[in-house]
Order: structure tokens, then sequence, then C-alpha cells
């Protein structure tokens, strides 16, 4: 497995891809992570990537790793993300 682009790297990519300066296709990217975080709790999509969901995790009984010790988690909310199908189509093949 090769490293992960960095954010600067992805920018150099779309600007020289979309015949863009660089400098705007960070800014892009900077918008779509903002409008992303203030719409994921009416959850955000993507297209032909995933989307942005927010659930209710339950209250559980965890155990402590180090003492073996059980602990109550309480409940809470969390962000997933839930890839599309024609994304794992694309990086996985099909089956």
């Amino acid at each position: 497995m090769g490293k992960a682009l960095t954010k600067s790297q992805v920018a150099d990519y779309m600007a020289k891809k979309m015949d863009l300066k660089k400098k705007v296709a960070a800014g892009f990217l900077d918008e779509l992570a903002g409008l992303a975080y203030r719409e994921a709790k009416n959850s955000f999509t993507i297209p032909g990537l995933g989307k942005l969901v927010l659930v209710n995790r339950k209250a559980r009984i965890g155990r402590n790793p180090a003492t073996g010790e059980q602990i109550q988690i309480p409940a809470k909310k969390v962000v997933k993300f839930r890839v599309a199908k024609a994304c794992k189509d694309a990086v996985l093949g099909k089956k």
C-alpha cells in the first residue's frame, strides 16, 4: 500500500485536472468540508463516494483492558460515513 495523499496533493491534482489555480482548488476542498460539517446532522451525501450520517449509539457495558473491570459506557451521538455502492465497486471490483 502507498501513502495517503495530503490535502495539498489532492488540491494540486484537482487544480491540474480542472484547469484551476491550486489556491482555488484548496478553497473548494475547505468549503466542501465546511458544508459537510454543517449538514451532517441532516445527512450529507457526496454522490458516488458516500454519506455522512448522525447515529445514536446505545449505552453499553465495556471492560477496562488494563484491569478487566466492567465499566458503564454512556449513550452518545456519533458521526459515521457510509460508503456508496459505486465507490465499493470501483475500489474493490464487482463481485
